[in-house]
């Protein structure tokens, strides 16, 4: 054909720099692209050969290279897909954004209805001028007598074309990358970027650093030439002969391809659950996510209507504090790896888990990087969510013992979700369990249900059942359970809850102390032991403020507890885990909120009021209201300090 130049058709001069600088995020992404035309140029070859357009050998091998040069700094391209004539290289790539997988589709809609081509836009090939300062084109179309086409553009909108000297079908595209981005010609930099875009394309990909190839050759070829003449010396002529022939020999040896291509064209996901293993899941999940830790269980989603969506989601083994959970949902369109955690597609409490999600009718915008605004995707969120609630809920009711052995890592993630989506809350309510002080797990409606006669609709709960100690005990002689939410969630959690079950509360076992631990003795008999109790321990302590309540408790070792009611410790709680501005937590209810309770039963609090004015008193009383603090909460490293400091002096006076 005839020398051929001519202006890229396009609305705009500043088309390159738009698409440089802004159409893609990451530069890296051009691999994807092209990668991803590749494929596409495989599958309408198939396509036509399973409708009998093409003639394809039985032992054909589709495959996709990818061959980075060092030294020369480029980054080529190749298939032997269906190829372009020179009218589909004018319609495709010197019309930007005039995509052949949509024409390809629209004229094949009747005879190939299984649509995995990747492509939609036409605007992939030019990510290419974000890494290269020139691209070159060398293509041939499947169909018989096209000629082969040699395009070639410096990233402004001038090209050339002209007659190529290809002899195959299929198309090679050579990157001559420009200075900053070097990086790609690295064969360590180039596959990474394919293994993080490409791991699961349809096609298989063979990846080759062409300056090392050559240079194994040449090693190969001399190392076997310099055998054969040693073997050959009585003969020099006959060497000379057998020589070439093993030289010959060895470079075709050097040539068979040793290859392993670098992705797996069957991903785990794209496979029916029933052909999967157990063993074939952890390795999955150990090879994509890198984490050597077990998953608990995983899901297999595998839908075809009303969309086409597959996925494995996982369940690891979660940290033990909230805000370090960090999941990883992988999205993939036709197995092209499209993004991590997209938040439109995955709801926000499931990006703590890890997964792959393979949707091909997801609507993306024009660089399939992110979304369009489409109510179709929150039909496959939607869809999601239910597959994990009913996995949940089905575990539960099936399979109560291994439910319960996961519970404790399923639990920040499953009231996370409870509090970010009303759906799942809605499937999950009756399954959510509770962990008691005995280590038995229970549902909120066996929990009150036990515990109707002692603790009607009020669920008592320990967040640190170290500190706690004293109060859990109380607890345990009495007969009456509580239940441990001991995780950073458990705070808004217990609220939410309150709002969800109209009548039931939560109170922490050191919020009050209810009438089950107190002899039943109107308060009225108590008043002036309260009052001279009172006066003792406010000038003991220096603390006019100091609330006291005097209580005859049953369990007469106890001297003195600390109370903090439920609501002024729960905002607290959430003015430290919020930060907000800075603001004292304290100023919702700090020490002023505390009550000492004293146990009138008790010898050390008899003591007190027996010897009001005692030597020891003062010191009775500080030692009595922190050793109530200590069970309550640590102590301040000053108060601390002076507890020790204390302690031993209270020994020392034993000693004497």
């Amino acid at each position: 054909m005839a020398k051929q130049t001519g202006s890229l058709s396009i609305n705009s001069e500043n088309i390159f720099p738009i698409i440089k600088k802004w159409l893609y995020s990451d530069h890296d992404i051009f691999v994807r692209e092209v990668v991803s035309n590749a494929c596409d140029a495989i599958t309408k070859l198939r396509k036509l050969a399973l409708i009998s357009e093409f003639n394809e050998p039985d032992d054909y091998k589709y495959r996709i290279d990818v061959i980075a040069s060092p030294k020369d700094k480029t980054l080529t391209f190749i298939d032997n897909g269906i190829g372009m004539t020179a009218d589909e290289v004018n319609e495709y790539i010197n019309q930007i954004a005039f995509s052949g997988a949509t024409d390809f589709l629209e004229k094949y809609k009747d005879k190939a209805t299984d649509d995995q081509i990747i492509g939609h836009f036409g605007l992939g090939f030019y990510s290419t001028f974000m890494v290269a300062d020139k691209v070159t084109i060398d293509t041939c179309s499947y169909k018989d007598g096209a000629e082969p086409v040699f395009w070639e553009c410096d990233g402004g909108t001038d090209y050339t074309m002209s007659e190529g000297d290809r002899t195959e079908h299929g198309t090679e595209i050579t990157l001559y990358l420009n200075e900053d981005c070097y990086e790609f010609a690295n064969e360590y930099r180039v596959k990474e970027v394919l293994e993080k875009y490409c791991s699961f394309m349809p096609e298989e990909i063979f990846f080759t650093n062409a300056d090392a190839a050559k240079e194994e050759k040449t090693d190969v070829v001399e190392s076997s030439a310099t055998e054969v003449k040693e073997e050959k010396e009585d003969n020099i002529d006959e060497a000379v002969d057998e020589n070439a022939k093993d030289s010959d020999a060895a470079e075709e040896k050097a040539e068979e391809p040793k290859e392993k291509p670098i992705n797996d064209i069957h991903p785990l996901w794209t496979k029916h659950p029933n052909d999967c293993t157990d063993e074939e899941y952890r390795e999955f999940y150990r090879k994509v996510f890198l984490d050597f830790k077990e998953p608990l269980f995983w899901i297999h989603l595998n839908m075809d209507y009303p969309f086409n969506l597959k996925g494995i989601l996982y369940f690891p083994k979660l940290n033990t504090e909230y805000d370090t959970l960090e999941g990883k949902i992988k999205l993939y369109n036709n197995q092209v790896f499209i993004a991590d955690n997209i938040k439109e597609v995955i709801p926000e409490f499931l990006l703590l888990l890890k997964g792959v999600i393979d949707c091909p009718d997801l609507p993306l915008n024009v660089s399939r990087s992110a979304l369009q605004n489409d109510g179709f995707v929150k039909k496959i969120s939607d869809y999601i969510t239910k597959k994990v609630a009913d996995k949940l809920s089905g575990m539960c009711k099936t399979d109560r013992e291994n439910y319960e052995k996961y519970w404790d890592d399923l639990s920040p993630f499953i009231k996370f979700g409870c509090l970010r989506d009303d759906k799942f809350e809605e499937k999950m309510r009756d399954y959510i369990l509770y962990k008691n002080i005995d280590g038995k797990y229970l549902t909120l409606s066996e929990y009150l249900e036990a515990g109707k006669e002692k603790y009607e609709n009020t669920v008592f709960y320990t967040d640190n059942e170290k500190t706690q100690s004293q109060y859990i005990n109380m607890f345990r002689e009495q007969g009456i359970d509580a239940v441990v939410l001991d995780h950073n969630i458990d705070n808004p959690f217990i609220t939410h809850q309150e709002q969800k079950h109209e009548g039931v509360h939560f109170a922490r076992i050191d919020s009050d102390i209810t009438n089950t631990f107190k002899e039943d003795i109107p308060e009225e008999e108590l008043k002036e032991t309260t009052d001279r109790l009172s006066e003792i321990f406010k000038k003991a302590l220096n603390n006019d403020k100091l609330s006291v309540k005097v209580e005859k408790l049953k369990n007469t070792s106890i001297s003195s507890m600390i109370t903090l009611p439920e609501e002024t410790r729960r905002m607290q709680d959430m003015m430290k885990m919020y930060a907000m501005g800075g603001m004292d937590p304290n100023m919702f209810g700090g020490s002023d909120s505390l009550t000492l309770v004293l146990n009138a039963n008790n010898q050390l609090v008899q003591y007190i009021l027996d010897n009001p004015e005692g030597d020891n008193t003062g010191m009775v009383c500080e030692q009595l209201y922190d050793l109530a603090l200590l069970a309550h909460a640590p102590l301040e490293p000053e108060a601390m300090t002076k507890f020790v400091a204390r302690s031993n002096e209270i020994l020392a006076l034993i000693t004497k």
